[in-house]
Parts: structure tokens; sequence; C-alpha cells
């Protein structure tokens, strides 16, 4: 799964094949057209009410998509702006942001298989601790042939 670039209406057309649901019931649960639902198809993104919709129907969370592209590719915090932040609580929930999923430490221990990445560039291009890197390779190190 690429967490990069992820194309969001051919991944909820693939539940939905996969899980043999008719397109009547979808229709009915998202109060619109089979014709709104084949753009829904085609479409790279959704509306986010109409998303919770589809996740309730396909009972996946689309959301943890985004979340995990936020984990793996957002920027790195500078020091300076946390403790400014750390003063300035907003009244919006807060979330931890390091909630690495299965497939997120799957994703990460197969570019170390394949090559792809090295651990060093794993660290440096998703902001992932050493100690947490070295902890899922011990882990889960049958999937690294090292």
């Amino acid at each position: 799964m690429d967490f990069k670039d992820f194309h969001l209406g051919k991944l909820i057309k693939k539940l939905v094949d996969e899980n043999d649901i008719d397109s009547l019931r979808i229709s009915k649960f998202l109060r619109c057209s089979e014709l709104d639902i084949q753009r829904m198809y085609e479409a790279k993104s959704l509306n986010t009410e109409v998303l919770l919709r589809w996740s309730k129907l396909l009972d996946y969370d689309f959301f943890r998509l985004y979340s995990q592209h936020l984990i793996l590719f957002s920027p790195r915090v500078k020091n300076q702006d946390s403790s400014l932040k750390l003063t300035q609580r907003s009244n919006l929930p807060q979330f931890k942001k390091n909630i690495y999923t299965k497939q997120v430490i799957d994703f990460i221990l197969e570019e170390i298989a394949s090559g792809t990445k090295t651990r060093k560039e794993i660290m440096e291009d998703y902001n992932i601790p050493k100690a947490t890197l070295y902890r899922w390779v011990n882990k889960y190190g049958s999937k690294i042939d090292e």
C-alpha cells in the first residue's frame, strides 16, 4: 500500500467488489444515484461526510489512510515550535501523532527488506525513532533478510 499517493475511489471500489455489495444497497445507504457512485469510484478524494458513510458501510476506517500519511510524511517539528504549541493549547481534541498501525510497520519493514531504503533513511524520512525501528526489526525480524 502506497500511503504517500493513494486513489480513494479505487480503494472503495476494491472493497465493494471484495465484499460483493449490491449497488442498490450502496445507493440507499449513501442517498445518491448509481451515477454518483461511479463518480466516487473515479474520484481521488471525497467529502468527509461521504467518506464517513463509506467507512460505516464497508466497515473500514478510510480516515486512517490520511492519518498514516501524516505520520509518515509530515515535516519534522522544530523544538522551538513545539514549546510554543505547549503553551498555546487548543480546545480541539488532541491526538497522539505516533500511532503506528501494523500496515505502517509492514510497509516500513518491507522497504528495508527490499533495499528500497536503509534504516537510516527510514529514520530520517519518516521521523521514526531509532529505538522504535530496531524494536520492530527485532520483533518482526523474519521479514528482513539481512
